[in-house]
């Protein structure tokens, strides 16, 4: 991948548009929008994806037909200076936090988490809390998405069905 920025024209944007709108739209469709043949798309897409613009495709699905019917967001706080590559190796081990970052402000990392239920989601919080750095975590319950078509709404994987898949 090249680590430079790649430019793109105004072409590329309606094409990135239209991919990001509905990533099943063919290219015939998105080409006929754009007054550019299938081919000339294609080669643009696999162009955008060889320089990273295009980092891959997904479905969005609803959460809970998954299993998820809980979602809450997480503040991390930790004891001292907690690295980013640390709180990584965490987030990693919790298939519920759907997205994780470092943050501004008084929190160290934010969470996403979704989970079954709301005993479920209390489990997941405590095995967060038994990292030795994590000083302590203040949750936010999602009650509904306003933008219900955003990425954020969505889910990515299906929620674990048993004890051992918590791990």
């Amino acid at each position: 991948m090249n680590s430079r920025p790649a430019p793109f024209d105004e072409l590329d944007r309606k094409i990135l548009t239209a991919l990001m709108a509905n990533a099943r739209t063919s290219f015939a469709e998105i080409g006929a929008a754009i007054g550019l043949s299938a081919t000339a798309v294609k080669r643009r897409v696999d162009r955008l994806r060889e320089t990273g613009v295009i980092t891959g495709f997904t479905a969005t699905v609803t959460p809970s037909a998954l299993g998820w019917r809980t979602e809450a967001y997480v503040e991390v706080y930790c004891e001292g200076a907690a690295p980013p590559r640390r709180l990584a190796e965490v987030v990693r081990n919790h298939p519920e936090i759907t997205a994780a970052m470092t943050v501004t402000g008084a929190a160290d990392a934010l969470l996403h988490v979704r989970a079954r239920d709301v005993e479920h989601f209390e489990a997941v919080l405590e095995r967060i809390r038994t990292e030795p750095f994590i000083r302590k975590t203040i949750s936010v319950m999602v009650l509904s998405h306003l933008l219900p078509e955003s990425p954020e709404a969505g889910a990515s994987h299906a929620a674990p069905q048993d004890a051992a898949e918590l791990r």
